[in-house]
């Protein structure tokens, strides 16, 4: 089966609920020493374990190149204390990690993806650029991904990518949007890191997607891994089954 035709079987009504857990690998694949945030080798790697999806982090440079960059800086792997929106791709792409990994352009992400693996996008994209959001829409179609992916919205694009792509939300802000007459549970996403059973069910019922949070600022840390085994087994018992999460807390819910 074609990857773009999986991904419509497993969102369609309550077929989702069937499968057995899926996984999102945060901060774009499997990081470790060896492979930093957002990197070539975490992305393969992800791949290479068979998560369902990888969640990216999309950042704009100063010349509008789209890059995939968790931080608003390049300090913490790169040791460059500037912002992403102060540096042009030229000087940008010359960066290397201490893992000798360089900082990956969005449409180059998503080309490694195409037939691979799902994404999901974390648009820290500030402000409101049409030109700039219908460019990304147009990558992900040109490499078959757009019908799968999921999106970490900002206040600013909602209104551009709502039934564009499909938008994370709380049930508070699902609750608003059924108000809506434009409402079609298929544009958006149930998405936090406190899911109840209720939660679990009314959405179920509605044939919205829920996806379960388990990452951690610093997720190597004791704290960070018996919070995240405790957070998970609640999201389980709460039928919850595709998490987006650090892939160090992927024994918690396999």
């Amino acid at each position: 089966m074609k990857l773009w035709l999986l991904a419509i079987s497993l969102f369609a009504g309550s077929t989702l609920y069937s499968q057995s857990n899926r996984l999102i690998a945060h901060r774009g694949g499997v990081v470790d020493e060896r492979s930093p945030e957002n990197s070539l080798p975490a992305l393969q790697k992800a791949i290479e374990q068979h998560y369902w999806m990888v969640e990216i982090d999309l950042r704009i440079t100063a010349d509008s190149v789209l890059i995939t960059q968790h931080d608003r800086n390049f300090k913490r792997y790169f040791g460059i204390d500037s912002l992403v929106t102060s540096m042009n791709w030229s000087s940008i792409q010359k960066l290397r990690s201490n893992a000798g990994t360089r900082v990956l352009k969005f449409e180059e992400v998503l080309q490694h993806c195409k037939d691979r693996i799902f994404v999901m996008i974390d648009n820290k994209i500030e402000g409101f650029d049409e030109k700039l959001f219908r460019k990304v829409l147009s990558l992900l179609d040109q490499n078959g991904l757009r019908e799968s992916a999921l999106m970490i919205g900002t206040d600013e694009s909602t209104e551009f990518f709502r039934g564009k792509i499909k938008l994370s939300c709380t049930r508070k802000q699902l609750e608003e949007y059924q108000q809506r007459p434009d409402f079609n549970p298929a544009h958006y996403y149930l998405f936090s890191s406190q899911i109840s059973k209720e939660d679990v069910e009314w959405a179920e019922k509605q044939g919205i997607l829920v996806v379960g949070v388990l990452n951690h600022r610093n997720p190597n840390s004791t704290e960070a891994k018996e919070k995240m085994k405790l957070q998970a087994a609640e999201l389980i018992r709460s039928g919850v089954r595709i998490f987006q999460l650090d892939s160090v807390f992927k024994e918690f819910v396999n």
